[in-house]
């Protein structure tokens, strides 16, 4: 492992020193444990990836726990989809396990704890347990019922278990010590009465262990080595490591619980909660709309599951908390479909033109490159006749020298087909555009700046087309006190259109992924039949928010600084590349400082190609290094090409160059 690869994230070293200190590798066993309350979304494909990812890495098995504690909120149907989407993303497993499959042996071994002095049946109101329990900065006091007798509790304990009493009368507690600073050790609950039906053990149970009790036994119960889980359970460690104390036998492997940063990624939400809240509210029509952040959302709005490991490999695996921004995400998928999706002719918005010296009637079948960038994708034969259909926007009837589409007396050329020429438009009453009609030349050799798509009218296809856009307009939406997230919802994240597709289209199938030329990329959503074709858009073929963000400074700033709208930010920097380790020092600093506020406006897509320069280009892997800075402090999480960046940095004869990798 450690000769195969070039960086280990921290969860990797915790494993390699557990393996130099004695580990078996043989005993190493990971598990990804959901709890089947909701369907997994993009946040769960990270912790899905590190634990399968490791197996991986380590040929070691992984479980597949389901965490079934709470028959109130869990359900089959998100057992089923839980491992329809685990699968989907390409990952196997070795057991399919539940904690319910553990319900006695925990019972067991909650009796022992309690003939051992360390549980306790309590009695009070959950209002009175919460006001004895203290606070983060006040110490917690006895309740009245901690010191009763081990043969009053497990009496107690017993009749729980027997159903005679109703939810809320009693609960069961580990006795640790209410004064402890860490609050989950005051006392946790272990059971309480639940008198719900459950998806397995249907009513055989009607007290249900907690969370905290259930998850190291069962780790233990199932010998995994490292038991990975996020952030918010980092306080939980002590309370997991105090449980397993009590019943781990020496000779068996203990569980290990590390913390690892969640996934928080901008203009989301992430609580399963809130996600059914809109499920519910009609909002959303169903967990697998193509608008959730839910694995099966993305599914069918035509991610891949390359696209969505590629992204998790991405952000990397980090121990603080922090926000990707949704258009890495966008751009993993943009990156693989570029390389698979076959280009087809669509236009989503028509207006006629009719090509006034094409013989009526003629039907010219020409030949289509079905990938660009796959040369075995090979080509189809797309119709061309005397009436097509192109995109309204693709046409004016004045335009200036820099609008390069079709206008009154300009000439553009049709993909795959010929060049012509706006010569007339025919409008209706209203003075709206209705045709426009065009000549064309056979001359295909001569030099147009426009290109545009196209379909021939007499064998387009109908086809709905669902435009999606994202579903919140903040970056944040759940994250203001004052405020419910609800108010956040973007009005215009559908739009459904008419729209007029190439024949070669006819006999797509569900799930088949297009990019619709000089549109974006597009699937065949479950909706779809024969007779009615059904797309729905994945994802645009350029960020069209990173062109909004900037209208959100003030006019004030724009007026000051009015060459920052000429050329793209990553641009300007890299113009400073050429000279900016043989300025002064006083320019120097200046430049920087100009430098690292264009970098607010720069992707990680947009450095990346900049890690390749030369070394001979010191002054470029500079501003280069000063632009990742910023990223970085603004939450891009190091990856595998970041670091060998910056390693190489470090090695660099330049002084300048090791001063800013240091940083990093």
């Amino acid at each position: 492992m450690s000769e195969e690869r070039k960086s280990l994230n921290f969860i990797e070293q915790i494993i390699e020193e557990d393996l130099a200190n004695g580990m078996d590798k043989n005993d190493l066993r990971f598990r990804f444990p959901p709890e089947p309350n909701g369907y997994l979304h993009i946040g769960h494909t990270k912790a899905i990836g590190i634990s399968f990812g490791l197996g991986e890495s380590y040929n070691a098995p992984v479980n597949l726990r389901f965490d079934d504690t709470n028959p109130a909120k869990e359900e089959q149907e998100y057992v089923d989809a839980i491992k329809e989407d685990v699968a989907w993303l390409g990952y196997k497993w070795d057991k399919e396990l539940y904690s319910s499959d553990y319900f006695q042996q925990l019972y067991d071994w909650a009796v022992y704890l309690i003939k051992e002095g360390k549980a306790y049946v309590d009695s009070q109101s959950s209002e009175a347990m919460a006001e004895q329990k203290g606070t983060p900065t006040q110490p917690g006091v006895d309740g009245p019922f901690r010191n009763r007798s081990i043969e009053e509790n497990l009496d107690l304990f017993e009749r729980m278990k027997a159903g005679e009493f109703d939810e809320g009368e009693h609960i069961l507690r580990a006795k640790i010590d209410m004064q402890h600073t860490n609050m989950l050790m005051r006392d946790p609950i272990m059971y309480r009465i639940l008198k719900k039906h459950h998806h397995r053990t249907d009513d055989k149970w009607c007290i249900y262990p907690m969370y905290d009790w259930t998850h190291g036994e069962s780790d233990y119960i199932e010998q995994v080595s490292h038991s990975l889980c996020s952030l918010e359970f980092k306080p939980h460690r002590e309370l997991y490591d105090w449980f397993l104390d009590q019943i781990v036998d020496s000779s068996k492997l203990r569980p290990k619980q590390r913390e690892f940063a969640r996934l928080n990624l901008s203009y989301t939400i992430m609580s399963k909660r809130k996600l059914l809240k809109l499920v519910e509210d009609g909002i959303v029509k169903g967990w697998d709309d193509p608008r959730m952040p839910t694995i099966s959302g993305l599914r069918r709005r035509g991610y891949t599951p390359n696209s969505l490991r590629k992204f998790v490999e991405t952000v990397g695996v980090a121990k603080r908390d922090n926000v990707i921004d949704v258009s890495l995400l966008e751009f993993c998928i943009r990156e693989d479909l570029n390389k698979t999706a076959p280009r087809v002719m669509a236009v989503l918005d028509p207006v006629k033109v009719v090509i006034t010296n094409y013989p009526e009637g003629k039907v010219e079948w020409m030949d289509a490159e079905n990938n660009q960038e796959d040369e075995s994708a090979g080509f189809r034969k797309v119709p061309f006749s005397r009436e097509l259909y192109i995109e309204k926007e693709d046409f004016k009837e004045e335009a200036g020298n820099k609008y390069f589409r079709l206008k009154l007396g300009g000439e553009v050329r049709l993909k795959n087909a010929y060049i012509i020429k706006a010569e007339s438009v025919v409008k209706d009453a209203e003075g709206n555009i209705t045709e426009i009609h065009c000549t064309y030349s056979e001359d295909t050799s001569k030099k147009v700046k426009g290109t545009l798509h196209w379909v021939s009218i007499a064998h387009a296809i109908k086809a709905e087309v669902r435009e999606y856009d994202r579903l919140f307009l903040d970056e944040a939406p759940d994250s203001y006190q004052d405020k419910d997230f609800m108010e956040f919802l973007n009005p215009n994240s559908l739009k459904i259109v008419e729209a007029y597709v190439e024949p070669s289209l006819k006999d797509a199938k569900i799930g088949d992924r297009f990019q619709f030329q000089r549109v974006g990329y597009f699937n065949v959503d479950h909706d779809s039949s024969a007779e009615k074709l059904v797309f729905n858009k994945t994802v645009g073929l350029r960020d069209t928010w990173a062109k909004v963000k900037p209208k959100q400074n003030s006019n004030q700033n724009q007026q000051k600084q009015p060459h920052q709208n000429i050329r793209p930010a990553i641009e300007q920097i890299k113009s400073y590349g050429k000279k900016y380790d043989r300025l002064p020092e006083d320019k120097q600093a200046k430049v920087k400082a100009e430098i690292k506020e264009l970098a607010k406006n720069v992707t990680y897509e947009d450095v990346e190609p900049l890690f390749n320069t030369a070394v001979k280009k010191s002054g470029t892997r500079i501003i280069t290094m000063i632009t990742l800075g910023v990223l970085l402090e603004n939450g891009l999480e190091k990856n595998e090409a970041i670091n060998n960046f910056i390693a190489k940095a470090l090695e660099d004869k330049n002084e300048l160059l090791v001063a800013e990798a240091k940083q990093l």
